[in-house]
């Protein structure tokens, strides 16, 4: 087998990533200069963290050989502080388990099992009751504001509170989206890649799509996806819910992982010499 082959398929498939990844980077104002900085940062923090060799301390110079990058190079990126998102990530899982409670939770349910109006504060089923259960110690009203941010939440002339979608999904936050971006982006970036490697079993990762379809299908292929994708999820999230430590702190078990299923919908015009 020629050896140059898995490298020119790991080439173009990098440059299939690296497209739409640019193309946000120049929308958002991100120079070359400043994406070859993180990329420098990560390929030395993933070399310091994950490509140690077993029972001995990872060291410059072997950060400097895996790299490409010179000792002094490699030196000043391990004394950068981590760029994370931290306080985003949280904002987000706290405002989505709330939504999620609220469509699970039998005590935030009417009799046809459809979220009830909420009022703000009251002895049971309230608001204040539904945030305290799913998202902590944080005030009921800094998450009320944020669903209201984003249209998942309407407060009636009644001062009811009204669930307006089923899920969290920012419209209006550039800073949520971006921190959607990397989060899911990574998540199948790394199934791909413990797939790749062969340890253990196969995580599922399946795709279905054609080439040759009319722009007049898509409108609702898109509703199916929509539909039946949201009704895959909420399934999988009523089980993941009762699973969840944080959710149900007397679960037992060993170790804290991270696990779930995602959804997504893609389209895209395909060149063509002819009308078809």
């Amino acid at each position: 087998m020629n050896r140059d082959i898995p490298k020119k398929a790991l080439i173009a498939a990098i440059l299939r990533i690296l497209r739409p990844l640019i193309r946000i980077l120049l929308r958002n104002g991100v120079s070359y200069g400043a994406f070859s900085d993180l990329a420098k940062w990560v390929y030395v923090d993933v070399a310091d963290k994950e490509f140690s060799i077993e029972g001995r301390k990872q060291t410059v110079s072997r950060i400097s050989v895996i790299t490409g990058l010179n000792r002094k190079e490699v030196s000043k990126q391990l004394e950068i502080e981590h760029p994370d998102d931290q306080p985003v990530n949280r904002e987000y899982n706290r405002a989505a388990r709330v939504i999620s409670g609220w469509i699970h939770d039998e005590r935030f349910l009417d009799k046809a099992h459809e979220p009830l109006l909420l009022k703000f504060d009251a002895e049971e089923s309230s608001f204040v009751q539904l945030v305290k259960e799913y998202s902590g110690d944080i005030p009921a009203r800094a998450i009320l504001d944020e669903l209201q941010r984003v249209g998942a939440v309407e407060i009636l002339d009644n001062d009811l509170i009204q669930l307006n979608a089923r899920a969290y999904i920012p419209k209006t936050g550039e800073v949520e989206k971006l921190h959607i971006l990397g989060s899911d982006v990574s998540d199948l970036i790394d199934t791909i890649d413990h797939n790749l490697q062969g340890k253990g079993a196969p995580m599922f990762q399946r795709k279905v799509a054609y080439d040759n379809l009319p722009a007049e299908a898509l409108p609702l292929l898109q509703k199916m996806a929509e539909e039946k994708g949201q009704t895959l999820l909420e399934e999988l999230n009523e089980w993941l819910s009762t699973q969840d430590r944080d959710s149900n702190p007397e679960i037992n078990g060993s170790g804290r992982k991270r696990a779930g299923v995602a959804v997504y919908y893609f389209e895209e015009d395909q060149d063509s010499g002819e009308d078809l």
